[in-house]
């Protein structure tokens, strides 16, 4: 599942955020949850 907000952010915005889980990335102006992990390969 990805996840975007439709406002872009600033990173200083991004920092202030609270940690989610999975994790979230900032890719220019857009949060981006990234995928979990599907275990070994």
């Amino acid at each position: 599942m990805v996840q975007t907000l439709s406002k872009p952010l600033t990173l200083e915005e991004f920092l202030k955020l609270p940690e989610t889980k999975p994790a979230s990335e900032y890719i220019d102006g857009k949060i981006i949850q990234k995928p979990m992990p599907q275990g070994k390969t």
